[in-house]
């Protein structure tokens, strides 16, 4: 699922993008300075006690930049608030990823299984940071610094989905040009190759790789994802120049699950695919 993406000048330093996102993100903002008032707390006061500057402080209060849950939670306690910055923390976290892909995320998180077919670059759950960030770098029209980091830190924020307990039922078809593309740079491509394996060990955790020499192919339609819910509800998702749609209707999703199974079926065994993948590095 290719959605494109703390202490000041680190990852948790966010601005919000030019979207209907940038709403919840400035409505946090008035909410933290009026409680910070309210505490009878200046701004370097408030930074000095969680570890920011007062200007960091003052770009959440204006609504530049969007925090990291756990200066969310550390502010409500700080300031006395009683939870009331804290409801809104899901709202904050979802307003991290562009607006394209909030929806996906918020369904991928709870998931309890996901299949994804990609067909142009590495998925974001394999996704190593050096990766990440050279996707990122390459996109057009050109991100600004700051946002590229809020996008990298929403990124690899998801992977905390391998963590989680029940743990998912996780499933990967990837294009073998994908592993060839050697975007970041020989080293960026060999510590992807490196992680890619090392997750595919995962029991929970199953990595196929699509040859481009197969002569019949049901993917040809473009990446997708099949996301499964906790409720029973499969849900898909499609996603092209930074346009995406989610579909529940059973008519599509029979059809995409009918296309991931003969993906599946067409591309290598999760073993083959480790050994292919092995073969790739020793040629770097």
């Amino acid at each position: 699922m290719e959605e494109g993406l703390g202490p000041e000048g680190g990852p948790e330093d966010q601005r919000p993008e030019d979207d209907p996102g940038s709403g919840v993100v400035t409505a946090f903002g008035q909410l933290l300075k009026l409680v910070r008032v309210a505490a009878g707390m200046e701004r370097a006061e408030l930074g000095a006690r969680l570890g920011y500057s007062a200007s960091t402080i003052a770009s959440y209060e204006q609504g530049r930049r969007i925090p990291q849950p756990d200066f969310i939670d550390r502010a409500d306690e700080v300031l006395g608030a009683g939870g009331v910055l804290k409801t809104l923390k899901e709202e904050m976290a979802r307003a991290q990823y562009p607006a394209f892909f909030r929806d996906a995320a918020g369904f991928e998180a709870k998931a309890v299984a996901l299949r994804v077919y990609a067909a142009i670059a590495v998925p974001g759950l394999l996704q190593t940071e050096e990766y990440a960030r050279a996707v990122f770098r390459m996109q057009r029209p050109l991100l600004d610094d700051d946002v590229i980091e809020q996008r990298l830190a929403a990124r690899l924020a998801r992977q905390a989905i391998y963590d989680r307990r029940p743990v998912p039922l996780l499933s990967f078809v990837i294009e073998e040009f994908v592993l060839r593309r050697p975007i970041g740079g020989r080293e960026t491509m060999i510590g992807q190759l490196e992680q890619i394996l090392l997750l595919g060990q995962k029991r929970n955790v199953e990595v196929q790789v699509m040859p481009v020499d197969r002569e019949d192919h049901a993917g040809l339609g473009g990446p997708f994802n099949l996301i499964d819910t906790a409720k029973g509800q499969r849900i898909g998702y499609t996603e092209v120049q930074d346009d995406s749609r989610l579909y529940t209707g059973r008519a599509k999703i029979h059809e995409l699950e009918s296309r991931y199974g003969i993906l599946r079926s067409q591309a290598l065994t999760p073993r083959e695919s480790s050994v292919f993948i092995e073969k790739l590095l020793g040629e770097r």
